[in-house]
Order: structure tokens, then C-alpha cells, then sequence
């Protein structure tokens, strides 16, 4: 999860870039870093045509999450040893400029979310006057509400403003296949063997291992599920590349017939490849959010302008979750708050997208662990890796 990116199609920059071109000015109502490809061009445009007055926004696009967790840290003056995006581009005429201007929202993904609390890069958001965070479903309030160490707490503060969701997906080729992978059982197949790409993310693939054997992808104690090891083993042979940047291309030049990776890198593929197709595990799959967070001031805790609360509730409206699942490759988790007859037929019909219920109440997202428990998947995840020489495109 934590290579997961997305990146906006150059045209789709362009038409960000002059919707929000009068916003040169150091008076800027809204400031906003985003997650290319989370937000889509026509969802601005539309938050604009709903404000009476006409505010300054600042919205600009990062490539991956990797650099906006960055940009928290570089505000806090947590990142002596680290180089933003914007630090790594060779022979500019500015050597090391500045960071961009301390911003009042910022995309984080749930996974980042634990870290940048105990690091106290955010700060928590007062949602009482945003009317439509009540309407959200309760999986999305208490994905956020966390305690000061970025636990999960009932009754904790509101850490994030979730507005774009999607899934760990198995995506295969159907011109390959004459049969259609439908859960995790199925890449266990021995007509996968040395077929399979997938992510090179050890929650993830020892989640959907754990999954596969009825349990958790959140398990505490890993040493009470004695078959965990050896399908984890046994799925190794399967698998023929992990990369969390590269576990597509495999799939789309036929060295492989399945791959497992994340929904907004999938959906796309499978829009411009008639021969890729991906289905939701009936057991359930791992959840991953993208999140408004606030980065944190340098003297005390500030309140939300008017402007940003608007945009908050904006992101939540019925037209705002239509554009966002119609247009930014996942959906809105507002989605199910929507008549579906309002939904386009481009996001009802699609499963990836509009989930069956019985099977979105099985999936989980990733939560904290203590280091304790983290250690124990790191070291499983050694184990397993290192108890063959593997040929494999490995991030690790």
C-alpha cells in the first residue's frame, strides 16, 4: 500500500491547471496538495459554480504519496535527511527551492495516517459545521477517529476527511484463461503456477493468505494460525514477479495471467485493454482510502476557514461522489448514500466500483499494529521470501 499512486493524464493536468490559474496570488482562500488522479478536473469546476463568492483556490497535484507525506514532514522540519519531489529534479537553475506554501488540506492515505499523528505533522479537524460528515457511513467516521498515537478509538479525535476509496483487486487475462479467478483460494491454482505478479507488500499479501484462511487481515497473533506459514510458502511458488510499481506489465505482455494489485491502477487498465478483466475476492479484499488531512501550524491549532469547510462537505455531496466515482478511477464513500437511479450506468454497473453489500461487510481496511505484531509479519515475510532463491522483480 504504501507505493500505491496514481497519476493524471497530461491533458487532465492541463485542464487543472487553468481552472485554478488565478491563484498566483500569495492570497489564497484554499490551498490544497492532492494526489494526482484522486480529484478529477470537472469535480473543481463544479465546487467553483457552488460558491457565491469567488475565492482564490490553490489546488496542485503530487505523483505519488510517498512525496505529500514528505512535504508534512519538511513543515515540521522532521525531513534533514529526505528530498522532497521537488528537491530531485537534476540541473535547475534553483538549487534546492523551497517547499511549496504550508497548505490547508493535504491527500494522505489511510496507511500513512498512524504515523503522521505520532509524528504530529496533522492536526485534528473540528467537522461540528460540516453538515454532510454526519451523513457519512460509520466505517468512513471511525476509520479517522484515532488517539494520539494514531490508534483506532471510538470516541477519538477526527484525524481526516476520507473522499476517495478503493481495493486490492486480482486482475487477469481473459483470452489466457478459460476459467475466471473469483477469491484468494483461487491463486493457490496449480495452473498459476509461476503465473502470478502481485504487489510487493507484506500486509498485503500475508492479508490475503490470512483471508484465504478465514481470518483477519488485521491478525494479532500470527503463531495461532499454524497453516499461515505454509500457504504463505506454497503461494510463493505461485508467484512469479513482486513489484509494487511494475506488477501490471507482466500481465499486459502475457508473462503472467493474474495479477493482484490496487483498484486505481487496475480500473484504468482494463478500460483500455478489452482482455483485462478483475473481480472483488467473495472473501473479502483489503480497503485503502484516500484522505483530506491538515497539515499541522507551527503555533497552536487553527480552525478551518470558511472556504475549507465548504470544500469538505462539497466532497460529500451527492454531485461531488458521483464525479469522483465516474472520474478518478474509485469511488466516494458517499456512494451509498446516493439514489442509485442519480449513479451513472458507468459506476452502477460496475462491481469494481459499486460493490455487492455482502461482500464490501467481509473486506477490512489495513489498521495499525503494534510493533510487536508488526515484527511478527516482517519476520514471517523474511522467512517465507528468503527460503528459496526467487527470480523474482522484488521492491524489497
Amino acid at each position: 500500500m504504501l507505493s500505491r499512486r496514481s497519476f493524471l493524464t497530461t491533458a487532465g493536468i492541463l485542464v487543472l491547471g487553468n481552472l485554478l490559474s488565478s491563484c498566483a496570488s500569495s492570497n489564497v482562500d484554499l490551498r490544497v496538495l492532492l494526489l494526482q488522479g484522486s480529484i478529477p478536473p470537472q469535480l473543481l469546476k463544479a465546487f467553483r459554480q457552488t460558491l457565491s463568492s469567488q475565492p482564490s483556490l490553490d489546488f496542485k497535484p503530487q505523483g505519488q504519496l510517498k512525496d505529500l507525506f514528505s512535504l508534512l514532514e519538511t513543515w515540521q522540519g522532521k525531513d534533514e535527511n529526505k528530498k522532497g519531489l521537488w528537491q530531485e529534479i537534476p540541473k535547475l537553475p534553483v538549487i534546492n527551492p523551497p517547499p511549496p506554501s504550508l497548505s490547508d488540506f493535504v491527500t494522505l492515505g489511510d496507511v500513512w495516517l498512524a504515523d503522521a499523528i505520532k509524528q504530529e505533522l496533522i492536526e485534528p479537524l473540528d467537522l461540528t459545521e460540516v453538515e454532510n460528515w454526519d451523513q457519512l457511513p460509520s466505517r468512513w467516521q471511525q476509520l479517522v477517529k484515532r488517539d494520539q498515537q494514531g490508534n483506532l478509538q471510538d470516541n477519538g479525535l477526527i484525524w481526516g476527511a476520507p473522499y476517495r476509496w478503493g481495493t486490492t483487486l486480482i486482475a487477469y487475462r481473459s483470452d489466457k484463461l478459460d476459467w475466471q479467478p473469483q477469491d484468494w483460494s483461487d491463486l493457490w491454482d496449480q495452473r498459476l503456477s509461476d503465473r502470478i505478479s502481485m504487489v510487493d507488500q507484506y500486509r498485503e499479501v500475508i492479508g490475503l493468505t490470512l483471508k484465504q484462511l478465514g481470518h483477519s487481515y488485521n491478525t494479532r497473533n500470527l503463531d495461532k494460525v499454524p497453516q499461515l506459514k505454509t500457504e504463505l510458502l506454497a503461494l510463493n511458488k505461485q508467484v512469479k514477479y513482486y513489484s509494487s510499481d511494475h506488477y501490471l506489465q507482466p500481465l499486459l505482455v502475457g508473462d503472467v495471467d493474474v495479477s493482484v494489485g490496487w483498484s486505481n491502477e487496475i480500473i484504468p487498465l482494463i478500460n483500455n485493454n478489452r482482455n483485462v478483466k478483475a473481480v472483488v475476492p467473495t472473501s473479502g479484499t483489503c480497503l485503502w482510502s484516500d484522505i483530506w488531512v491538515k497539515p499541522k501550524a507551527k503555533e497552536g491549532q487553527t480552525e478551518l476557514s470558511q472556504t475549507a469547510k465548504q470544500w469538505l462537505n462539497f466532497c460529500w455531496q451527492p454531485q461531488a461522489a458521483k464525479l469522483i466515482s465516474l472520474f478518478a478511477d474509485g469511488a466516494s464513500p458517499a456512494i451509498n448514500t446516493i439514489d442509485k437511479n442519480e449513479l451513472s450506468p458507468e459506476v452502477i454497473n460496475n462491481p469494481l466500483l459499486f460493490m455487492d453489500e455482502a461482500i464490501f461487510e467481509k473486506c477490512e481496511f489495513l489498521q495499525p499494529l503494534s510493533k510487536e505484531v508488526e515484527d511478527q509479519y516482517i519476520n514471517l515475510w523474511k522467512e517465507v521470501r528468503n527460503s528459496e532463491q526467487w527470480t523474482v522483480n522484488s521492491e524489497q
